[in-house]
């Protein structure tokens, strides 16, 4: 398969998978308490997980400032080390938080805040360009967000970023981002049990790249999530917020295993495991779609990467 995208009309080139950095952030909360990680982490691990993908031929690496609070663009500016230049980082602002308490304290969509944001982005990857600076909050105002969307443009002219995208579900609001000459890609929701018709149908128009956040469906899609199972206390899918599907207070929703377990026939054909043949799928849905799983291990960093040399299923 191509195993090269472009990020829209931004000419910067990326491998067809990416890797989601939120869980190497560890353990991070709400200011009510509720889990917004994946549970407790080993950074060694993770910055041995980022090394390994890179060797198998990812070069697209997508975090945020508030994943771990801080945590995860310092891991992985640490791990990609001297091998910065050979890969497209990817990051998000608009969220507030407290780095000491790891705690998530609000949003903020002001120009004032995003430029104090991708400071603080550029400190802790330890680099002096962030590729892709997305908008983290995908209910802002479309008003605010074009001006913001003109700030961007300003980054771009002063090199401190070279595109931006907006992360959000509402293809409405990707159009405004859209409208910027560097805007080269939306983030959204997208994986074969949640599919994204209009945010696919948009990307083609306007030739954007669709980075798909959730490819696995926060690992139903791996095959490893029985009914029944707990999650340990620390991890987001413990306590599902109302925006996360599938889960339920005791485990995964067994409805949804059943609709995972229908599937596996299917994604599972030509050799693949079922996590890659979920992204597989993706790669049939849409040219432009990169999706971006998450990991925590080099062995789950190895298990994705080899989706790239199966490439997309069929179209029948």
């Amino acid at each position: 398969m191509e195993t090269k995208r472009t990020l829209g009309r931004t000419g910067i080139d990326v491998s067809a998978l990416g890797f989601g950095c939120w869980a190497i952030g560890g353990e991070w909360q709400s200011a009510d308490g509720q889990p917004l990680g994946w549970g407790k982490v080993d950074d060694e691990e993770s910055v041995r997980a980022v090394r390994r993908a890179l060797d198998l031929g990812v070069t697209f690496f997508d975090t945020a400032d508030t994943y771990g609070a801080g945590h995860s663009e310092r891991v992985l500016g640490r791990a990609l080390g001297k091998r910065r230049a050979d890969v497209v980082v990817a990051t998000k602002w608009g969220n507030v938080f407290d780095e000491e308490t790891r705690t998530l304290t609000g949003a903020d969509d002001t120009p004032e805040y995003a430029r104090r944001a991708l400071t603080a982005s550029l400190r802790r990857l330890d680099t002096d360009h962030i590729d892709l600076y997305q908008l983290h909050l995908s209910d802002a105002d479309p008003a605010r967000a074009a001006e913001l969307r003109d700030l961007c443009e300003e980054f771009v002219r002063e090199g401190l970023i070279r595109a931006y995208a907006w992360s959000t579900d509402d293809p409405a609001r990707a159009a405004v981002f859209a409208r910027g000459e560097h805007c080269g890609a939306v983030q959204h929701m997208a994986n074969v049990l949640q599919d994204a018709p209009e945010m696919f149908a948009l990307c083609e128009e306007l030739g954007l790249a669709s980075i798909n956040r959730s490819p696995l469906a926060m690992g139903l899609l791996t095959g490893r999530r029985r009914s029944g199972q707990a999650l340990e206390a620390g991890d987001i899918r413990s306590r599902p917020p109302e925006w996360l599907q599938g889960f339920e207070a005791d485990g995964a929703d067994p409805r949804w295993l059943a609709r995972v377990d229908a599937l596996k026939g299917v994604l599972t054909s030509g050799g693949r495991t079922l996590g890659q043949g979920a992204l597989a799928w993706l790669w049939a849905r849409s040219p432009h779609a990169v999706p971006i799983p998450g990991f925590r291990s080099v062995a789950q960093a190895e298990q994705n990467a080899g989706a790239l040399e199966k490439g997309p299923l069929t179209g029948e």
